[in-house]
């Protein structure tokens, strides 16, 4: 999500600036040469096309409709692209800890691929979640997966974290199968 706020900040970044130059380019011209018609941009026709518009004509509402939609649109993924830090208790007033996701997943990986009789791992985590998938050979799920919510737990209670995130495991084992 972060990606495409990025993204669009970016093009609408653009766009203002092209918007901007093109505007300066324009008022450079008319000044330069007064009478001349405008150099890229054909002002008066467009300036006596809106001047036959009214507010209640239907391209004018269209037009709004459209910019109301858009920016919705914007509203709703910048709301979306907040903060995924993992909060950590505070060491003293004033001073605020935090993790990344990224990082408590490494961590909660490292620990998990370090067992016994463990292939594989992939994690995913955030505030609220981790997620791990582990891959074994040599033991099926009713062996493994207590040894690995006991190895998760204890990680997640060696870290100073403000909410103690849910915990779910799961294990891919051919004896399973």
């Amino acid at each position: 999500m972060r990606v495409l706020v990025r993204l669009l900040s970016t093009l609408l970044g653009l766009a203002v600036a092209a918007g901007g130059a093109l505007l300066a380019l324009e008022v450079g011209w008319a000044w330069w040469q007064p009478g001349k018609e405008p150099l890229l941009v054909p002002w008066p026709r467009w300036k006596t096309a809106i001047a036959e518009l009214d507010w209640t004509s239907t391209p004018v509402r269209i037009a709004a409709g459209i910019a109301v939609l858009a920016g919705l649109v914007l509203l709703l993924l910048a709301l979306g692209a907040g903060d995924r830090a993992v909060r950590m208790t505070d060491p003293a007033d004033g001073i605020t800890v935090s993790t990344s996701p990224r990082a408590l997943a490494r961590l909660v990986g490292l620990a998990v691929r370090a067992e016994d009789n463990v292939r594989g791992a992939s994690v995913t985590a955030s505030s609220r979640r981790v997620r791990v998938r582990a891959t074994s050979r040599l033991e099926n799920e009713e062996q493994l997966r207590p040894r690995l919510l006991e190895t998760v737990s204890g990680v997640l209670d060696d870290l100073p974290l403000q909410r103690r995130p849910k915990v779910s495991v799961v294990v891919d084992s051919p004896k399973d199968r």
